[in-house]
């Protein structure tokens, strides 16, 4: 999850809802709809929202690119219902319903995702490899977590999950952030990372921390798929273990980019740093 350090979003960035043949997404949309430079799309991870990116809408857009995050389906504003399917593949189909709804016809296609988000960014691009110009994984990894202190808490909250309101899990969630010296964000961050975490979907939270623990690595199969790849990560990242991510990057062809400044959220951390090298790296595929 990240945590925003203001709200609402910046002048520049549209709130909206985009229909999809598969459903209706809430999102915030920034950049020049007519002759973009490309077309970004931005995925959140687990726990998160499309607002963990309002910080880098508006600096990408500004360098000429049309940019959308989303929420995906039963996160924040988007609707889920417990019947739907919470699985890599049904995400992946979320994603690229809703950049066919957004992009400019004829313009390129960046995905960039975000922990979580990478395993959905990386199932689109597999999925489709020939519909995207290129995949960013930002703080995320091959696939499911490797490490107790990862899979623990999440196996605990799937069963926490099952029998408390959402509104006790988050303060489960708080207390444990607490113990692992996380900062407290400021009073109205705080009141909308509630708010954001009790709309969320019981059944979608429950399937993400399930596939947190239990997706598989894919890499070589994205290494054949051919589209190009970055992966990046803030320098003091605590997610993925790093020598993980630089294995990753490795086998993509490539090195891990890391963000100064920056932990597991470097869209928030270092919003300036992230865009430039986000930027420079869609030019390069051009």
């Amino acid at each position: 999850m990240s945590t925003p350090r203001s709200l609402p979003p910046a002048p520049g960035v549209r709130r909206s809802r985009i229909v999809t043949p598969g459903g209706s997404f809430a999102g915030l949309t920034a950049g020049p709809r007519q002759h973009p430079r490309g077309f970004v799309l931005l995925i959140p991870g687990f726990t998160g929202s499309k607002e963990d990116f309002a910080a880098l809408l508006p600096r990408l857009a500004a360098t000429g690119w049309l940019v959308a995050a989303y929420d995906q389906r039963g996160q924040f504003q988007t609707p889920g219902a417990d019947d739907d399917t919470y699985a890599l593949p049904e995400l992946a189909a979320d994603a690229r319903s809703v950049a066919e709804v957004v992009a400019p016809r004829g313009a390129d296609r960046h995905v960039v995702g975000h922990s979580f988000g990478g395993l959905v960014a990386r199932e689109a691009v597999l999925a489709d490899p020939a519909s995207w110009r290129s995949l960013v994984l930002l703080c995320s990894g091959p696939g499911r977590f490797d490490r107790d202190d990862m899979t623990r808490p999440l196996k605990a909250l799937v069963r926490l999950l099952d029998s408390a309101p959402l509104s006790t899990v988050h303060e489960a969630m708080r207390a444990h952030d607490r113990r692992r010296g996380k900062p407290v964000p400021p009073p109205e961050v705080a009141t909308f990372i509630r708010a954001r975490f009790v709309a969320n979907a019981p059944a979608s939270l429950a399937g993400m921390a399930r596939l947190l623990t239990s997706a598989p690595d894919r890499v070589d199969e994205l290494a054949a798929a051919g589209t190009s790849s970055l992966v990046v990560r803030g320098a003091d990242d605590d997610a993925w273990a790093h020598p993980v991510q630089d294995d990753m990057a490795a086998r993509l062809g490539t090195t891990v980019t890391v963000i100064a400044d920056a932990a597991h959220s470097p869209a928030v951390e270092n919003p300036d740093e992230t865009a430039r090298v986000l930027s420079a790296f869609f030019t390069t595929t051009r």
